[in-house]
Parts: structure tokens; C-alpha cells; sequence
């Protein structure tokens, strides 16, 4: 067993947040895996997509940090669903369920391309305020995977586990991105062949994002500087169609610094969300945020009404 799901850390969270299972589709063998963490007050929570190999666990650190400073965080693990359409109509489905108008999504990977899709459909009656954006994609060919993508289900795991860690970081690396490759690998082997082949099907076919549509959501790019599953070009198309997003630049952190460097993503996260404080869209409960929070959306609301007052 690896470090990570072996520690204390982890044991603690499996302790103390309840997972729950949800089933919002008419198939009951569609069932979506969660935690829900943080104040049932705030209706606008943080939303965390994990990557193809990740289950909601891989969370578990933005669960136990966030929810202990006042946000509501909420990490999922889908359904087997193969094509976007299907993923979509169920996401929509489960957050009617949670009674949720708005939410601000995590996305990792995969989670990320979701996340930009279901936003581009639903712009015209918006269900996602904002997007952190890890290690993400606008556009599938990149994996060049797209011929193949309809035969996955046929596939026996072992094959899919193979493509899937031919992208995972190689070689002499540091302990704590070493240990979340080890974390990430235990997740996946916990994956039925379904839904590890329905999640490589939604990576790989044919499919990109339309920015025109959501480029006016506030967007925070995070990504790592060290090696990676994503290739530089891939992360300045991405740049491009958010043209006005926030980035955030971490030095190393691997494929998945949400487990390898928490504490910074962590602090990435609360600065993206902190520009909702005091608004019905906040991540946090109002009687959490701090004085120094407090006085930063003094000074943003002065800093916007003389903007407009100037225009």
C-alpha cells in the first residue's frame, strides 16, 4: 500500500467525510461518487473533476484544508457516461438534485475539459461561475487518440491502465510527486474497466472547446513548470482561449500537484476564490472570512464603483 492512502492524513479524512453515492439518471447502475465537505449554507461551492485515473479521493487534501477554513467543497467521482452529451445532461442532473444554481469548478485534466464543456453548454443560462483550471485541455486531438477512441470499451484494463500511465512521470522524480504517481495508480486499480474506458472515451474522441462562449468566465490556468503529461502548446492553447485568465505557475508538482503540492494549490485556490467574497456567489461561509478578506472586498468594491463611475 502507498504512502499516501497509508497515512494518517488520509485514514483521517476517510474518518471524518462521509462519502455518499448519488444516482440522478433513470439507469440506476449510473451512480456518482461524492464527498461534500464545508457549510451546507453556501450555494455556490467549489466543484472538484478529477483526471481519467482519479477518483473523488484524490481530493482529499482541497477537501480537508478548504472545508476547515469555512469553503464548501465538493469532489466527485462520474458515472460511466460515453459521449459529452451523456456526461453533461447527468452533471446537470446531479446539481439539480444538490439544489446547486451556481458552482465554481476544480477541473484536473479530464476534469478540466469536462468542466469547460458543460459551462459552454449552459453559457446561455450559466450554471458554473468560475474555473481553476489544473493541468488542463481545450481540445482532445492532442492525444491523438481519436481513431481509436470508439474501441476503448472493448479493451481489457490492463490495456487502459498501460495508456494511461504511459503519460504518468517516468523515471528519478522527488518523494512527494513520486508518492502522488503511487496514489493516482491505487485510484485507478480501484476503477471497474467501465468506467476507466468510458473516461479514456470522453479524453480521446473528437471534440474541442468553443472559448468564444465562456471567455468571459474569471478563469485561473494552473499549471506545473516540470514534467508533465501536457505539452507547452497544448498549455498556450489553452492560454488563448481565456484570454483574461488569471495563471498560476507552480515550479514542479508533476501530473498531479493537487496531492504533491496541496499547500500551494491550496493558497491558489482561496486567491481565485476570495474575489467572491460577500457576493451570494461566495465559496465560503461569511462568517469565516477574516478581516483581512474583509477589507480586500472593501477595497475592490471602491476600486470597481470608481471604474465604473469613470466609464
Amino acid at each position: 500500500m502507498g504512502e499516501i492512502r497509508n497515512s494518517r492524513e488520509y485514514g483521517s479524512f476517510r474518518s471524518s467525510v462521509s462519502q455518499k453515492k448519488v444516482v440522478v439518471d433513470d439507469d440506476d447502475s449510473k451512480v456518482w461518487t461524492m464527498y461534500d465537505a464545508g457549510p451546507r449554507n453556501v450555494k455556490c461551492p467549489l466543484v472538484c473533476l478529477p483526471p481519467v485515473s482519479g477518483t473523488a479521493d484524490v481530493f482529499f487534501r482541497q477537501i480537508m484544508a478548504l472545508s476547515g477554513l469555512g469553503y464548501r467543497v465538493i469532489a466527485l467521482q462520474y458515472p460511466v457516461y460515453w459521449s459529452l452529451q451523456e456526461w453533461i445532461d447527468g452533471f446537470r442532473k446531479l446539481l439539480d438534485h444538490l439544489q446547486l444554481d451556481k458552482i465554481h469548478i476544480f477541473g484536473a485534466s479530464l476534469g478540466g475539459f469536462l468542466g469547460q464543456k458543460f459551462a459552454e453548454a449552459t453559457y446561455k443560462s450559466p450554471r458554473v461561475h468560475s474555473m481553476i483550471l489544473c493541468n488542463a485541455f481545450s481540445d482532445t486531438t492532442v492525444f491523438q487518440q481519436t481513431t481509436t477512441a470508439p474501441t476503448f470499451w472493448l479493451m481489457p484494463a490492463f490495456m487502459l491502465k498501460k495508456m494511461v500511465m504511459g503519460n504518468f512521470t517516468q523515471g528519478m522524480t522527488e518523494p512527494a510527486i513520486a508518492d502522488s504517481v503511487d496514489f493516482l495508480v491505487e485510484c485507478m486499480d480501484s476503477l471497474p474497466q467501465s468506467e476507466l474506458a468510458s473516461r479514456l472515451t470522453l479524453n480521446c474522441q473528437n471534440a474541442s472547446v468553443d472559448g468564444e462562449k465562456i471567455k468571459q468566465l474569471p478563469v485561473t490556468i494552473l499549471d506545473v513548470f516540470d514534467e508533465s503529461a501536457l505539452s507547452t502548446s497544448v498549455k498556450e492553447e489553452l492560454y488563448k482561449c481565456y484570454p483574461n485568465s488569471k495563471r498560476a505557475h507552480l515550479k514542479s508538482g508533476g501530473n498531479f500537484p493537487y496531492v504533491s503540492r496541496s499547500a500551494e494549490v491550496n493558497l491558489y485556490i482561496q486567491i481565485h476564490l476570495r474575489d467572491f467574497h460577500g457576493t451570494r456567489f461566495s465559496a465560503i461561509d461569511p462568517d469565516m472570512i477574516t478581516d483581512a478578506d474583509r477589507e480586500a472586498i472593501k477595497q475592490k468594491l471602491e476600486t470597481d464603483g470608481a471604474e465604473a463611475n469613470s466609464e
